[in-house]
């Protein structure tokens, strides 16, 4: 496998490296740059978006006929993580979930009228989305079988009755993307649907308070009540919801390892750079063998994420499923980003605890990584199936042509 890029590519990151030393990394440390639930305040984030759009590097994911900047897989693999040096900076090039998985499955899969209806807005930066599916018990996680929130077709409409939870960013989300289950057949039993904030028939339930920081919108319970929804407001068509949700969730682990990655060479960076000048007994830290074997182990396993994922993204892009390759990745680079916070914060010390770096709120939304979109037992399970189908050829080589 080739690994170089292109130099259109080197020149996209370099220009999205800049704008993030120039603009982002200063705004981190200022308090007043913050909302209430410590992610970039809306106002310093719309004068943020705006300087991202005037720069040419906005929704660079999104195919060019659509309006975006064209980026394949791989490219995206390149400009996620550098965007992610800082925390404000997916959210300020419009690449932050749930919004970047819903405008990729919409762009993928949308009727043109979908697309101009509710893609174009959120492309704009003028709406919040949201993706609703996940279930409290005894309804579906990780298994969508076992969903309970239905969808009972009336004409030429559909009623929505159930229970979702944890749905990030629904508290400002304006355009919603529903999975429902509209039967009981066990491969066509669930819908994708499409619908606004303002439709009545539904409501949220509360914000549910979480460990971290929280994205905007907040991670939130929602109860349907006789939301009703026009038949064009299927994605795909009724019974394909599982392929609308394998089409977008397959691309977002992807694209949350992507950013991962750059939080865990930004804690890296934070922690060389303190070891460098600090000194105690008469020594750096960074010339102590404890500190040294700590940074290189990290390192070393921040590559290997890198590896993994660019070998992911190249998958989808020549086509394929790349289902264990993302399985791989999204068990190794959560939990490598959880370590390298960690390890950030023991270098640092109390410094490493304190709100004087950007490390503990790092640290704190870490830990989600290794259960959204999937814990690591599901995602070794996985591993362990393809293990048995594939036997030896679990480890062949792609062969060229």
């Amino acid at each position: 496998m080739d690994f170089s890029i292109t130099p259109e590519l080197e020149e996209t990151r370099r220009r999205i490296a800049a704008f993030v030393e120039e603009r982002l990394l200063p705004l981190e440390a200022d308090s007043a740059s913050y909302d209430a639930h410590e992610n970039i305040s809306l106002e310093v984030l719309d004068r943020e978006r705006a300087a991202a759009r005037e720069a040419g590097l906005w929704c660079l994911q999104m195919p060019r006929e659509l309006g975006g900047g064209g980026l394949n897989k791989a490219g995206m693999a390149v400009c996620y993580e550098e965007m992610n040096r800082s925390i404000f900076g997916p959210v300020v090039f419009n690449s932050a979930a749930p919004d970047d998985g819903n405008m990729m499955v919409l762009g993928a899969l949308g009727t043109e009228a979908q697309q101009d209806r509710w893609l174009q807005p959120i492309m704009r930066g003028e709406v919040r989305s949201a993706f609703a599916m996940t279930e409290p018990h005894p309804g579906g996680g990780s298994d969508p079988g076992m969903m309970q929130t239905r969808a009972e077709k009336r004409g030429d409409r559909y009623v929505v009755n159930g229970h979702k939870w944890f749905i990030t960013g629904a508290d400002e989300a304006a355009h919603f993307i529903l999975l429902a289950r509209t039967s009981d057949d066990d491969r066509r039993g669930h819908t994708a649907f499409l619908f606004h904030r303002d439709d009545p028939g539904w409501h949220i339930e509360r914000r549910i308070p979480i460990m971290g920081p929280e994205e905007h919108g907040g991670h939130c319970e929602i109860i349907f009540d006789g939301l009703e929804i026009p038949a064009e407001n299927v994605i795909l068509e009724e019974g394909r919801g599982m392929k609308v949700t394998q089409t977008r969730l397959a691309p977002a682990r992807l694209t949350h390892c992507m950013r991962w990655l750059g939080l865990a060479k930004r804690c890296m960076e934070i922690a060389t750079e303190y070891a460098e000048k600090r000194e105690g007994f008469g020594q750096r830290l960074i010339e102590r063998e404890s500190v040294a074997q700590m940074l290189g182990d990290v390192a070393m396993r921040i590559e290997v994420g890198r590896l993994l994922v660019m070998k992911a993204a190249r998958e989808l892009d020549r086509g394929g499923f790349a289902r264990k390759e993302i399985s791989m990745a999204k068990v190794q680079v959560a939990n490598v980003l959880h370590d390298a916070a960690d390890v950030a914060i023991q270098i640092n010390g109390a410094r490493g605890y304190s709100k004087d770096t950007v490390v503990e709120w790092i640290y704190r939304y870490a830990r989600q990584a290794r259960l959204v979109d999937g814990a690591d037992e599901v995602h070794r399970m996985i591993l362990s199936r393809e293990l048995r189908d594939q036997g030896r050829d679990f480890w062949r080589w792609d062969v060229a042509g």
